[in-house]
């Protein structure tokens, strides 16, 4: 499926980017989560299991077992986020 990823504060600066449109077979966030890890160094670092990071699923909070859906948005972003 496809989905969008956005990313924020901390997140993004690690990632180098804003969000990106991604191709994927995860089925919940958690999988998706995992997904991004293996990518790349900066995803393993800024999404790395144990680290402190919120996630969101069409712009409600969710845990990793939310289920994902064809042309869904993801944001992953730290527990605390300035204005």
């Amino acid at each position: 499926m496809k989905i969008r990823v956005r990313y924020f504060a901390s997140v993004r600066e690690a990632m180098g980017c804003n969000g990106e449109l991604l191709q994927t077979d995860a089925a919940t966030l958690g999988a998706l989560r995992a997904e991004l890890v293996t990518r790349n160094a900066a995803g393993a670092d800024a999404l790395a299991p144990g680290r402190a990071v919120r996630m969101a699923l069409d712009q409600v909070l969710c845990d990793a077992s939310a289920a994902l859906t064809d042309g869904c948005e993801v944001a992953f972003f730290p527990p605390v986020t300035g204005g």
